[in-house]
């Protein structure tokens, strides 16, 4: 008897204690809070997220807007800002973010393939490597374990990168670099091309002392100077008088002592230059020249003693007759009338320039 009595306070004890088991409640010591039974449970987070589920089915939600539900072996989030993602068992996954951008990855297929909105693409094989590509028909490739990385773009330029040791490029006429890794190399210095103006009229030299700049009265009276070059090699002013183009005109007119006369002073220099010599440029730097320096000097000088007038700025080859020479300041001038001359030395000898008077 004993032992029945016993046997039906213990059953009675089990059953008692199982009833208030079945429901349950819990609070956070910062305000979060959860309970269940009867199959179904609900929390509350302390900053507003809730969550909520039963009968293999559940939604949640978090504070700042993104929620969550699933069931059946399917399941589906919203981010806050846009994004989603959703996944079927069986089948997959998918997921969007708020600037269109997609990823995909179907069950079982050990692949996952990302796209964007401007047509570039990514897919990852397992155990295999990734593969991408863009809008522009540029691709790269990394096979896993292997440690490198390729990429090459539409018009056939590649460069390949070693984990470790560096990087590699061809470039799509056959060119190619390499970039040690972990090395570093400065930018290079910005381009710097200083500008040298020309030592005498018609002529360029390696340098020039004391020339000062091209000023427009200096360029017209260069014009005079080449101008009268022409006369004294061609032995006709009125042609130089009627020539446009004081520089064109002298070379076409040196040429014509070589027969290969032409309006064009490179191409006159060209032609003149493929006759004579292998050196095409000189060859026609010295048929424009009028053939020598003289016959320049010449023509110079048969320009300047009919005017008499000379253009502030202006660089000429010789001067006129009845000069002094006086120093001011330590420097050395050619008074001539009441024109002031400084010289200037050049790779071809002393030019004068018209300077105010000291």
């Amino acid at each position: 008897m004993n032992t029945i009595a016993i046997v039906l306070v213990s059953l009675l004890i089990t059953a008692l204690a199982c009833g208030p088991a079945a429901a349950w409640s819990h609070s956070g010591r910062y305000g979060g809070s959860a309970s269940g039974g009867g199959g179904s449970w609900s929390g509350s987070g302390a900053r507003g997220g809730s969550a909520s589920g039963g009968e293999g089915s559940w939604s949640g939600s978090g504070y700042r807007g993104g929620s969550a539900s699933g069931g059946g072996g399917s399941a589906s989030a919203t981010g806050a800002y846009g994004g989603s993602a959703s996944r079927t068992a069986g089948e997959g996954t998918t997921a969007t973010n708020r600037y269109g951008d997609t990823a995909t990855h179907a069950e079982g297929s050990g692949t996952t393939t990302a796209t964007n909105p401007y047509g570039g693409s990514a897919t990852h094989y397992a155990g295999q490597g990734t593969t991408a590509s863009n809008q522009y028909g540029a691709t790269a490739y990394h096979a896993e374990g292997s440690g490198t990385t390729t990429a090459t773009n539409a018009y056939g330029a590649s460069a390949t990168h070693y984990a470790g040791y560096g990087t590699t490029a061809t470039g799509a006429y056959g060119g190619t670099a390499y970039h040690p890794s972990g090395a570093y190399y400065p930018p290079p210095p910005a381009a710097y091309y200083p500008y040298h103006p020309p030592t005498t009229v018609n002529y360029y030299g390696s340098s020039c002392g004391n020339c000062g700049g091209w000023s427009t009265a200096g360029a017209a009276a260069a014009g005079v100077v080449v101008g009268a070059a022409i006369g004294a090699t061609a032995a006709s002013a009125n042609t130089a008088a009627a020539t446009s183009s004081a520089y064109t005109a002298g070379v076409a007119t040196g040429s014509a002592t070589t027969a290969a006369a032409t309006s064009n002073a490179y191409s006159a220099g060209l032609v003149a230059g493929s006759a004579n010599t292998a050196s095409v440029y000189n060859a026609g730097v010295a048929a424009g020249s009028a053939t020598t320096t003289a016959a320049y000097n010449a023509g110079a000088a048969a320009a300047i003693a009919p005017t008499g007038v000379y253009a502030m700025g202006g660089i000429y080859p010789t001067l006129p007759a009845g000069c002094i020479s006086p120093t001011v300041q330590g420097m050395t001038y050619y008074l001539c009338g009441n024109t002031w001359f400084q010289p200037s030395y050049g790779a071809n000898g002393v030019s004068y320039r018209v300077v105010p008077t000291p």
